[in-house]
């Protein structure tokens, strides 16, 4: 982690935003989902087995899953179960916005930063998710692991979000909560700066990261002090 990086040395162009655990509190509403779904199955999930999955594409958590529960274990009868209580869950509730988003997207609207959405999500899950939180109209460019050959921590996604922006990706600042995403936003070559949903990074990626910050109004606070790009 390069914490000496100043501030006004970060000159970006583009946005590219996590969406599981940065834009939104999604993860806390699969857990939920997932560790009921797994004990009706005769399999306990820890927190930190789940907190362990944070970034993950959908088949590695299946593989994970499978490892930890056993061969036995029915991944169909799971999956079906976790989605009907993840589906009531947030029809009741909705998902949270995550502290600080809307302060930081509106720093980059006024330092007229474009952004994307990257995530390792299939689309109809990221509509889903964006429209449950409100934020179905936010982003223009929506990369999902429909648009990518490989997810998270591959660096596919970022490279096509790059694209769509038509910006190249080393003047593109990745926020990402997680270790499989920082290491999928470096491997791009773009800058990037971690959020971590847990209570403390990973050392390792933070060491990998240039930048960990406690939350989004920070971001906020650095993009504005870059101040609006050159016309």
């Amino acid at each position: 982690m390069h914490q000496s990086v100043a501030v006004n040395r970060l000159r970006l162009a583009a946005l590219i935003f996590d969406m599981d655990g940065l834009v939104l509190d999604t993860e806390t509403t699969y857990f939920a989902a997932w560790r009921r779904a797994a004990a009706d199955i005769g399999c306990e999930l820890t927190e930190q087995f789940c907190a362990g999955l944070s970034g993950c594409s959908g088949e590695i958590v299946r593989q994970r899953l499978q490892d930890y529960c056993g061969a036995e274990f029915d991944v169909a009868a799971f999956q079906q179960l976790s989605g009907v209580y993840w589906t009531r869950h947030v029809e009741r509730h909705g998902i949270a916005v995550k502290p600080g988003f809307r302060a930081a997207l509106a720093a980059a609207d006024r330092c007229g930063l474009n952004y994307a959405l990257a995530t390792n999500s299939r689309r109809a899950n990221a509509e889903r998710c964006l429209q449950a939180a409100g934020l179905q109209q936010v982003f223009s460019v929506i990369v999902t692991a429909d648009n990518a050959m490989q997810p998270k921590p591959a660096p596919d996604l970022f490279l096509r979000a790059a694209e769509a922006l038509a910006c190249p990706i080393a003047d593109c600042l990745v926020l990402e909560d997680s270790p499989v995403g920082v290491r999928a936003a470096k491997a791009a070559g773009a800058r990037c700066i971690m959020v971590p949903s847990a209570a403390a990074a990973e050392p390792e990626a933070a060491e990998l990261a240039d930048l960990v910050l406690a939350d989004l109004y920070q971001v906020a606070d650095l993009i504005s002090a870059q101040g609006p790009l050159p016309l």
